[in-house]
């Protein structure tokens, strides 16, 4: 059985292969490890193997991760997860980056209790890309009045744009998502140049990784390809 080091050079060696097929930068694709329902071992295990940004889903379970590594120097958590509104002060206490927000109500307050005395929060801008029923985000036609309000507010740092796109979409259908995404990206950076540095597409995940790179992606999510298959809920 591989260790979740062997992973993470394995994963990192997809990345870095991607990066330089699709003619891009090196190290201008960073991995985000998806570490929901996974024990603090493991990535205390990831952090001793290099790997320093952690995204979290569920918010008890990510506070009593954070408290239980807050030994580990440089250690990074990003929120991924649905933002309930009752959820949004400790997760403006706790994060670095947020990447699921979706609306106006969530934005304001994520910046409202964000304690000036830290880095603004990054976000992304959840984007619900194949418009599916049983997924959160906003659609591509909301983003332009959102961004623009977001832009305005102090302790918010607006990056860019987040999706999950249906992953039994055929592969055609599935690298023209990512590619409208970036787009979508293209085009607000035009349409808002002051809404924030809007550098950030995160999107792509452990099957298509180096699809979302080709067409862009900064951020890949990553969690079977690094701790293996999550146990089933009992």
């Amino acid at each position: 059985m591989s260790s979740i080091a062997d992973n993470i050079g394995s994963v990192t060696r997809r990345i870095q292969k991607a990066t330089l097929q699709a003619g891009r930068e090196p190290g201008s694709v960073h991995l985000l490890a998806v570490s929901k329902t996974r024990p603090p071992e493991d990535l205390r295990e990831a952090f001793a193997s290099g790997q320093r940004a952690f995204g979290e889903n569920y918010l008890q379970e990510a506070l009593e991760k954070i408290e239980a590594l807050a030994d580990l120097d440089g250690i990074q958590w990003h929120f991924i997860g649905p933002i309930q509104s009752n959820k949004t002060r400790q997760i403006a206490s706790a994060f670095a980056w947020v990447h699921s927000v979706d609306r106006l109500k969530i934005a304001r307050r994520l910046d409202e209790q964000r304690d000036p005395a830290l880095a603004p929060l990054n976000i992304c801008l959840q984007v619900n890309i194949n418009e599916e029923a049983s997924k959160s985000g906003c659609r591509i036609a909301e983003l332009p009045e959102l961004v623009a309000a977001i832009g305005e507010l102090p302790n918010l740092t607006l990056r860019g744009l987040m999706a999950i796109p249906d992953p039994d979409q055929p592969e055609g259908d599935l690298r023209a998502s990512f590619r409208k995404l970036a787009n979508t990206l293209k085009q607000l950076k035009t349409d808002h140049p002051d809404a924030g540095p809007l550098d950030t597409l995160s999107m792509g995940m452990s099957g298509d990784l180096e699809m979302a790179i080709a067409e862009g992606a900064t951020w890949v999510r990553v969690g079977t390809a690094l701790f293996g298959k999550r146990p089933a809920k009992s």
